[in-house]
């Protein structure tokens, strides 16, 4: 009963961690307009990019996995909602930005990413 619990327990800590905790660290630094983000095993590929403040940004995802919470890319920030097919690549074009840091996520929250605008 209790290595059952502690098995629980180590699982239920995999998880918060895989879905909320990880951020990978590396931030893609974009001089071209257009850089691809790959959706795929529960993460944005690259998770965390940098673009220059005050230019129209666009971003093409490419959503490689079928789970139902990466077909959406949310932008809250500038309330842009957009339904990502799966293997073809889809366009979001961004308008300019003030500098700061902007999340996009899905529905659920479990793929999370953040645009850099310095």
């Amino acid at each position: 009963m209790i290595i059952t619990n502690v098995m629980g327990v180590a699982l239920i800590g995999l998880v918060i961690w895989w879905f909320w905790l990880y951020k990978p660290a590396k931030a893609v630094d974009t001089t071209t307009e257009n850089i691809t983000i790959i959706v795929n095993n529960g993460i944005y590929q690259p998770a965390k990019i940098k673009v220059e403040a005050g230019k129209e940004v666009s971003l093409k995802f490419l959503r490689k996995d079928g789970s139902p919470c990466a077909a959406t890319v949310i932008f809250p920030t500038f309330e842009i909602n957009v339904e990502l097919p799966l293997d073809i690549s889809k366009s979001i074009f961004l308008p300019s930005m003030p500098p700061g840091e902007y999340p996009f996520h899905c529905p659920m929250k479990m793929y999370n990413g953040t645009l850099v605008v310095k």
